[in-house]
């Protein structure tokens, strides 16, 4: 079993969003524990927590760290649309670019990744 957890709610959206976050991280470190593939991506305005969870007084920033080392990096394309790609590359965030979607510096390609066996959650 092998999982891709995609992140698509946006920090700017309040309470709600954060609580997708948070359970998006919370099933990684779930996975994580029990030994089971798991890769984060963040796609869409979740790019925007890329300037978010790094942050030591975030409420989440100690669930990030716990499975910090299972992030698989940050939507490219999504990254430039929302404004997140700077924060992105200056917090050490890959930018994945493997769907070259026209008319963008590539996205994340979950065809490839199920192609690869991965089952993909969203939050």
């Amino acid at each position: 079993m092998k999982f891709a957890i995609f992140v698509f709610s946006d920090p700017k959206a309040g309470e709600e969003a954060m609580g997708r976050l948070f359970n998006a991280l919370a099933t990684a470190y779930d996975f994580k524990q029990r030994n089971v593939e798991v890769a984060i991506y963040f796609q869409g305005t979740g790019t925007r927590w890329a300037g978010v969870v790094g942050n030591a007084d975030h409420p989440v920033h100690g669930l990030y760290k716990a499975v910090e080392d299972k992030v698989a990096g940050v939507s490219c394309g999504c990254a430039d649309v929302f404004g997140a790609r700077e924060d992105a590359i200056k917090n050490g965030f890959e930018l994945v670019t493997g769907n070259d979607v026209p008319g963008t510096s590539g996205l994340p390609s979950i065809g490839a990744l199920t192609a690869d066996g991965f089952t993909v959650l969203t939050f």
